[in-house]
């Protein structure tokens, strides 16, 4: 098939699904109907990101797979269109959050150790229903202490493919620059959902 109607296709997928996609998962969806391959799909993607280049938009890779999203120096201008507040998370929240980013597997145990204060099972539970973490073992010392560690969506949330690409500890002073960052990027994605569901309302429009 012509590679320019495969590339509509993929962008149409991408734009309308709420989830990132892989490679594999639009070779499983197009493979019967279309008759394509993964080394077609991987073009297909290429080119458009190349189409996107210069745009507001861009498509790129996440843990995973490939999303679109708005490039972050237009991202305070999705801003505008949003009528509620993101979330506020607590300064132990997002410090705890930090802990368990850099230094996982973790106990709860070693959190408390490091910020010298108790860590609330308020907010582990929140980190857990926010699917950004999760039990990954128990260390083997009496008690077995639940050993946490983020996830896949943690990763997709901070737009994120790897644990590699958040920055290096050398870089940052402390923890509550770390929390900072972490909020910042909270609010940031918070426009960009927004922005996701204004151009899905469109298309539906449309």
């Amino acid at each position: 098939m012509a590679m320019q109607h495969l590339k509509n296709i993929v962008e149409a997928l991408l734009f309308s699904h709420n989830k990132p996609l892989t490679v594999d998962q639009l070779v499983e969806l197009l493979a019967e109907p279309l008759s394509t391959n993964k080394e077609q799909i991987e073009h297909a993607i290429s080119l458009l990101q190349s189409d996107y280049s210069g745009h507001s938009l861009e498509l790129v890779e996440l843990a995973s797979g490939f999303r679109f999203r708005v490039r972050q120096q237009f991202s305070e201008w999705v801003g505008l269109l949003q009528e509620e507040k993101p979330h506020r998370y607590s300064r132990a929240l997002l410090e705890t959050l930090a802990l368990i980013a850099y230094r996982q597997p973790i106990t709860r145990g070693d959190i408390e150790d490091v910020r010298g204060v108790a860590v609330s099972s308020t907010i582990i539970k929140t980190l857990v229903e926010r699917d950004w973490v999760r039990v990954v073992g128990h260390r083997d010392v009496p008690g077995r202490p639940a050993l946490y560690a983020t996830t896949r969506q943690f990763l997709d949330y901070f737009n994120l493919q790897s644990l590699d690409q958040l920055p290096p500890l050398a870089q940052i002073r402390d923890l509550e620059e770390i929390s900072r960052e972490i909020e910042a990027q909270i609010v940031e994605q918070s426009r960009n959902k927004q922005e996701n569901l204004c151009e899905n309302a469109d298309q539906q429009i449309h």
